[in-house]
């Protein structure tokens, strides 16, 4: 079966998920997942892309970005994995490829999802019982976002602007949604669009992607259960 193009529009956010191959370990000590960041920082602004929020898990990251350009966030994955997959094999003397061939995407209905995905994203190692909060978790944009410490990687979306007066008061508004939990119906279609390469959003935003990219957007064919699990 023929691969899915990919789903980027310039100056939509986009949900990128980038995993370890086989589900295995990615990352093995601070100064990986540090490295990372620095391939992150370097490529977003290299391929003008704005990262929102991410997340560094033990096998996999996410992502939410805004391209400039409709090749940017494809650029920028490209360029990170080349740069830290060299660096791991070098420093652990291995071989072979690190990540899945094929990240996954989900253009994000910004005016509805935007907020509930940056949650979703930071909330990783909460549902995966890494930390009790998610200002626990070292290696996640919530200390930026959600406490207004300075993270050179992260550039608030207007949404988030929009959120309060100054950039203390926006980060109070934000920490303040993790007050509840986020609701497990946003959960699952946050999810499912990513695994499927489905816009995160209502009927309406998804006619509004079709109409931007000519042509309709159809649900993968029914076959196997799918049993990758994404949290």
């Amino acid at each position: 079966m023929p691969r899915k193009p990919r789903m980027y529009l310039p100056d939509i956010p986009c949900h990128v998920i980038q995993r370890g191959n086989n589900r295995e370990a990615s990352f093995f000590s601070d100064q990986d997942y540090q490295f990372y960041l620095e391939c992150l920082f370097d490529a977003s602004q290299r391929y003008e892309v704005l990262v929102h929020a991410y997340v560094l898990m033990t096998n996999h990251v996410h992502m939410l970005m805004t391209p400039a350009r409709k090749e940017s966030i494809s650029l920028t994955l490209q360029s990170i994995g080349r740069r830290y997959v060299q660096y791991i094999n070098k420093e652990y003397r291995r071989t072979g490829t690190l990540w899945e061939s094929r990240h996954k995407s989900s253009l994000v209905d910004e005016d509805n999802y935007l907020l509930k995905c940056m949650r979703y994203i930071e909330l990783n190692p909460v549902r995966a019982n890494m930390v009790v909060h998610p200002g626990d978790y070292r290696w996640s944009s919530f200390q930026c976002n959600g406490n207004n410490c300075f993270n050179k990687i992260i550039t608030n979306h207007e949404i988030f602007n929009s959120l309060g007066s100054s950039a203390e008061v926006c980060s109070k508004f934000y920490r303040a949604l993790f007050e509840k939990e986020l609701d497990q119906g946003d959960i699952n279609l946050i999810r499912n669009a990513a695994l499927f390469s489905m816009p995160t959003g209502n009927s309406r935003f998804k006619e509004q992607i079709e109409k931007a990219m000519c042509r309709k957007l159809g649900h993968a064919k029914r076959g196997r259960p799918f049993k990758e699990s994404v949290r």
